[in-house]
């Protein structure tokens, strides 16, 4: 009841004092002085012309480029020719009038230097924008030996260029959205028309249209709210901070969504074979190429199944193992308190700790936490009879088989699924390992990504994109798009052979 009281109370005293709105607000110089009350980094200046005519200044000091504006505001305004009103002595090209206290808020935090023509009166805008931005850096998430080693920053505009570079096409549109009621992020939507299904620009536009949250920081944080599956822990767009791999998404008619302030792109719609892809791939001899990816497929079937194939032999089903195996896991294990299924799980939790722990330190620290904390802990452990030498082993291989997912959202996944085999094997043996892969099979075959299957071209099938699944065929092979995305231009070449 107390609460209920204090809720009507609150909310009888917005019905009185409603918040005001710029809109209803008149744009005048006292309108602004009073919108930047308090603000210490805003500005408001006047500086005189040759005609004695005062002409205020606003901008918020820390978005604008104070240099440029010396140069390309304030000297030409001091130095203009009686014939000239002040919008002409303006050169830049960027100058738009502003009407309205909402379309000067906006320019203002766009980095823009507003002023006012006393005589016509009337408002405008200069972008003078500060560059404040890191230089083109090669990926830390994706690395390569061989290829393009640019990768995106946290500069929209920036990034938009790196694609367009690859991509010199008119083709290649962009549609601006702002999302965020406090942010006010700005997203990029990328798609080639005539290649991409419209069916997946006009879905994407409504997902992100319906957005309705105060605050967006990561593209991680747009995919949360335009995902199907909430709840699954499999990602369900490829996250990539490497222009070229958004320029090959789009050609084969996937979407490219780009966020303000943040070195990541999205690419949709992917299925779950997408997530193993490398752009070294399409690098290598496709031989060569063949055999990485197929690798990085056992690679993933090792770390999920490694280990709860340990706990379920020494747990259940130990007469499967030969004997001379037998007898150096039952001298491994003789002094060991813990039962096979705890002496894992305390292992696997350490090495997530291991892990953690390297990436969160110092570059040049991180590097010797992981070598010499997983020997140093290894052998101790060994030692204090904590585990067995040869869970250690497995335990090795099936962290280094991790690893060579080149997605880090699927390698984090990979983690949670080995957990849940793990006790599944502990419990029922072989028959949990099973059940336990036989539902991630099933969640995966259900899953979509913006509406599309998630596990073709096996479910549904579609064979003849088979020749980029799990290897990758020469590139003369490949002379049709992914029919599973089902673009408009069906072809590769230019004229069908």
């Amino acid at each position: 009841m107390f609460m209920f009281r204090r809720k009507s109370h609150i909310e009888n005293k917005h019905k009185k004092n409603p918040p005001q709105n710029t809109t209803e607000k008149a744009l005048t110089l006292e309108s602004l002085q009073e919108m930047l009350a308090n603000m210490d980094d805003a500005e408001i200046i006047e500086r005189e012309t040759n005609k004695e005519q005062k002409v205020p200044l606003v901008y918020i000091r820390t978005l604008i480029d104070q240099e440029r504006l010396n140069e390309s505001i304030i000297e030409p305004l001091v130095h203009r020719s009686y014939e000239k009103t002040v919008r002409e002595c303006i050169t830049i090209s960027k100058v738009v009038e502003v009407n309205t206290l909402e379309e000067a808020q906006k320019q203002l935090f766009a980095g823009a230097i507003l002023f006012n023509d006393c005589l016509q009166q009337k408002w405008w805008a200069v972008l003078l924008e500060n560059p404040l931005s890191r230089a083109i850096e090669s990926s830390e998430t994706e690395t390569i030996l061989y290829g393009a080693k640019d990768s995106f920053s946290e500069q929209l505009d920036s990034n938009i260029t790196l694609i367009r570079r690859r991509l010199p096409l008119p083709e290649l549109k962009t549609e601006k959205f702002a999302v965020g009621s406090l942010s006010k992020t700005t997203v990029v939507l990328m798609y080639i028309e005539g290649i991409t299904n419209p069916e997946f620009v006009q879905e994407a536009r409504e997902r992100i249209s319906r957005i309705n949250y105060d605050l967006f920081l990561d593209s991680s944080q747009l995919e949360i709210f335009m995902e199907d599956h909430k709840y699954s822990i499999f990602p369900q767009f490829q996250q990539t901070d490497r222009p070229d791999v958004c320029a090959y998404a789009l050609g084969i008619g996937k979407l490219t969504i780009l966020v303000e302030n943040t070195p990541f792109a999205l690419n949709a719609p992917i299925t779950f074979f997408h997530l193993f892809q490398s752009p070294e791939d399409y690098i290598n001899r496709w031989l060569v190429a063949s055999f990485l990816r197929s690798l990085r497929y056992l690679s993933f079937i090792i770390s999920m199944t490694l280990i709860p194939i340990y706990v379920a032999l020494t747990t259940h089903h130990y007469q499967m193992i030969p004997m001379q195996i037998l007898f150096v896991l039952l001298e491994s294990r003789s002094k060991l308190p813990f039962t096979p299924f705890w002496e894992a799980l305390v292992i696997l939790i350490v090495m997530e700790i291991i892990k953690e722990a390297s990436l969160r330190m110092p570059t040049k620290s991180s590097q010797t936490l992981g070598v010499i904390g997983g020997i140093v802990i290894g052998q101790a452990a060994v030692d204090a009879a904590f585990a067995s030498k040869v869970l250690i082993v497995l335990m090795g291989i099936s962290a280094i088989a991790s690893f060579l997912v080149p997605n880090y959202l699927m390698t984090k996944a990979t983690t949670l699924i080995q957990f849940t085999i793990v006790l599944l094997a502990s419990v029922m043996g072989f028959i949990g390992i099973f059940i336990g892969l036989v539902g991630m099979l099933a969640h995966l075959n259900g899953m979509t990504s913006l509406k599309q299957p998630y596990f073709a071209p096996i479910s549904p099938l579609y064979f003849k994109d088979w020749i980029d699944l799990f290897i990758r065929g020469p590139l003369t092979w490949m002379k049709v798009r992914p029919e599973h995305l089902h673009p408009l231009k069906k072809w590769r070449y230019n004229q069908r052979r």
